[in-house]
């Protein structure tokens, strides 16, 4: 299979954030990729262009579509990038690639990383090189959790300010001006007043210089925030409860 001919679909792609980068422009890459192509003796079928798009999972690029496509229909067998992070970033998606590339007797080459499926041991380099991204993947979000649940307990709670607190610096602290409000709203709740009686008596008073609605009373009176505790990823499967992270 060495042997075998490579027509080449020439990938190049910016993203908004790429194109000040030097080096990553579409015109510096097709030269560059051009020239490895002449270089290893491989035919150019067609420069596909994707400019402005990003590469991340769910982003439609139609330059690259129309590549996977032409693959698929034979005309090209071989996908040339400058880095792979131009195919994608994410690893779920190098496997996908993988395995498209298998099943359609493809191959892969990257001008500036060591992946190369057009071998048997530029395939072994990349499973190799996956595996490692992965592992690394999962170490950062390790960490990220780790480093996030530590700044909760120290009281730097992410995301909005509810009302009743206040910003120093990174900490949640207890707005004095407002604690009142707070006090004052789960008095009346506790006194048996509904939702609605509560947010009829504040807007009747002006209370804090802000409309009150009944949905309005309910999520603070439900929001565990208010004594002192803080729920991280209330709406995923797996939210965290943490307790006594926030004055109150």
């Amino acid at each position: 299979m060495e042997d075998e001919k490579k027509i080449a679909g020439l990938y190049i792609r910016v993203s908004t954030e790429d194109q000040a980068r030097e080096g990553f422009s579409l015109p510096e890459q097709e030269k560059r990729l051009r020239a490895m192509c002449e270089y290893k003796g491989y035919e150019i079928y067609k420069v596909y262009k994707d400019a402005g798009i990003s590469a991340k999972t769910g982003n439609t690029r139609p330059a690259f579509e129309e590549l996977l496509q032409d693959i698929r229909d034979k005309k090209c067998n071989t996908i040339v990038v400058l880095k792979l992070d131009r195919l994608t970033r994410s690893v779920f998606d190098w496997e996908k690639i993988i395995r498209f590339l298998e099943e359609n007797d493809a191959y892969l080459d990257c001008a500036n990383d060591d992946i190369n499926t057009t071998n048997a041991n530029g395939k072994m380099i990349s499973r190799i090189l996956t595996s490692v991204s992965q592992n690394e993947i999962e170490r950062t979000s390790e960490r990220t959790k780790i480093g996030l649940a530590g700044a909760i307990k120290e009281g730097h709670i992410p995301g909005h300010t509810p009302f009743g607190y206040k910003r120093d610096g990174k900490l949640m602290i207890t707005d004095i001006t407002t604690k009142h409000i707070i006090e004052r709203m789960y008095q009346l709740y506790f006194e048996g007043n509904s939702y609605q009686t509560i947010a009829n008596i504040f807007n009747a008073e002006n209370v804090g210089n802000k409309r009150w609605r009944d949905n309005t009373i309910l999520e603070m009176i439900e929001n565990p925030i208010y004594k002192g505790d803080y729920i991280h990823g209330k709406r995923t499967k797996h939210p965290t409860y943490y307790e006594d992270v926030v004055e109150c």
